[in-house]
């Protein structure tokens, strides 16, 4: 029988556009517990098909089933990655026990339209797993609102961050231990 808490290895990082620095909760995380960041091969010119690509990899060659930690544009992959990829596949849906969004980048907006070409439209379909999304009342890459109707899209519970910006460094949130606390809620699952 597995055990009820999350191990290192269940937990995948999946960070957005230009990785995240040595202050973002992130790595902090990737520091303090030992989860795994899963690598792109370029931070600074994003591919969606090559990001899903590498999610896709790394959920099959999982040995159990993980719990995905994605932030800004990490939070767009999940969503186009469950949608092809996942959705319609039981077996690979199932190889992934939950997904904590945070600050999900709004790539519809002009701004980052013109900066990470082919991410918009953002899939706004149901999650095949549980999942949470973290929104912020001043991020400056996604309104309140938006936040709040991808984590409706998503099917995703809602928790707002109040006034905190990008939810990254800049934010000051040294370890995110509130933000730890929900990723703790996601229970690996038996089975792949």
């Amino acid at each position: 029988m597995e055990s009820e808490a999350l191990q290192a290895e269940d937990v995948w990082l999946l960070p957005g556009w230009q990785n995240s620095d040595a202050d973002h909760w992130q790595s902090r995380w990737q520091a303090l517990y030992g989860y795994r960041r899963l690598e792109q091969h370029d931070w600074l010119r994003p591919l969606r098909g090559d990001w899903s690509i590498r999610l896709q990899e790394t959920v099959l060659d999982a040995p159990r089933p993980v719990v995905l930690a994605a932030h800004s544009l990490g939070c767009v992959l999940v969503a186009w990655w469950a949608a092809h990829a996942a959705a319609g596949n039981e077996k690979l849906a199932r190889k992934v026990a939950g997904a904590l969004l945070v600050a999900p980048a709004d790539t519809e907006q002009d701004s980052l339209r013109a900066l990470l070409p082919g991410w918009a439209p953002v899939m706004m379909q149901k999650l095949p797993f549980p999942s949470i999304v973290v929104g912020s009342e001043s991020d400056p890459y996604c309104t309140l609102a938006r936040a709040q109707a991808m984590a409706h899209a998503w099917s995703s519970r809602f928790v707002n961050a109040g006034a905190a910006g990008h939810i990254n460094t800049a934010s000051g949130l040294g370890n995110w231990d509130s933000g730890h606390a929900l990723l703790q809620t996601f229970q690996p699952r038996n089975g792949s």
